[in-house]
């Protein structure tokens, strides 16, 4: 088990949704990373950032409607703001935790971009709501700017973004370094900083990144023992939330594509893990992916819960 490398990759459940409720969760979390790394893994963790984003664009936002002087916030940058915040209170609480354990190790935040291609498909149709809900001429105002929308009945409009695939991580060498080296790293945080490459020049896109999207080609780049995705549930099920509903304790990448074909997970909750997963896998066909809950990890790495994914 000795210097396994593991892709760690945190769902919203592992962060909360307020700056207190983070700091919290993230004390949770560290506990089972602490676990993780007790256990013999180094850890590269990545993590979601859809409440955080939302948060800072909102802010950011209003504090140009209210102030005129300040100018909001393009989506890169926003993101960048959550991987910095979010990436403090992980690394702080998971530092904090080893030290109570006698354990001293180095762990750091990379503030990490990734590039997209700028004619990928879901630019012409965005699917992440952010921000907050607007009324119908702050709507039209942003349709003037270019930016897209949608109305949910009864609130209002709320901006929405697109969420392409991501084709490149910009600091993979730094990663691969301080992992190599046997620290423990937070990269990709909520998927990485959106940008397109134009003649050697990065330019934040509007856009977010898929978190289990990056997590798997994360993986696949550092050539990972395995990935480990943290999620609300602390298995993948057959026939989630409904009578007959079983749990998945171990599944093949042959039986993973069968049951997507079959839409047996949800498209905006396990669908994106089990696609992380067939990528990293169809990358290391000798690694695993582990899919199951920050309290349930501890036993999921003895292969007493969690669902075990392989090629």
């Amino acid at each position: 088990m000795e210097n396994k490398k593991a892709v760690v990759s945190l769902g919203h459940d592992a962060l909360g949704y307020t700056t207190e409720k983070q700091k919290a969760a993230a004390t949770n979390s560290a506990r089972a990373l602490a676990d993780l790394i007790q256990a013999g893994y180094q850890l590269t963790i990545t993590h979601s950032n859809g409440p955080q984003v939302s948060m800072i664009h909102k802010a950011m936002t209003e504090l140009h409607r209210i102030y005129i002087d300040y100018t909001p916030a393009p989506m890169s940058v926003c993101s960048a703001m959550s991987q910095g915040y979010v990436g403090y209170d992980i690394q702080n609480c998971l530092i904090s935790e080893l030290e109570k354990r006698g354990i001293s190790r180095t762990v750091s935040t990379i503030l990490t971009q990734v590039t997209v291609d700028p004619y990928d498909e879901a630019f012409y149709s965005p699917t992440k709501a952010i921000g907050r809900y607007m009324s119908k001429e702050d709507a039209d105002t942003e349709i003037k700017k270019g930016n897209f929308v949608k109305e949910v009945p009864g609130k209002g409009y709320l901006r929405i973004v697109a969420a392409p695939a991501p084709l490149r991580i910009v600091e993979l060498d730094a990663i691969k370094c301080l992992a190599d080296a046997g620290q423990e790293v937070i990269a990709c945080g909520g998927g990485g900083i959106p940008v397109l490459e134009q003649e050697h020049i990065y330019k934040g896109a509007s856009a977010v990144i898929e978190k289990d999207a990056i997590a798997g080609k994360l993986a696949a780049d550092l050539n990972a023992d395995c990935l480990i995705i943290l999620t609300g549930v602390p298995c993948v099920y057959r026939n989630f939330e409904k009578e007959d509903q079983t749990p998945i304790e171990k599944m093949t990448l042959a039986e993973a594509r069968d049951l997507i074909a079959n839409d047996e997970f949800g498209k905006d909750n396990m669908l994106p893990k089990i696609e992380a997963a067939i990528t990293f896998l169809e990358s290391n066909k000798e690694g695993s992916v582990l899919i199951t809950s920050i309290g349930s990890v501890g036993d999921a790495i003895k292969g007493k819960a969690g669902t075990l994914i392989i090629a």
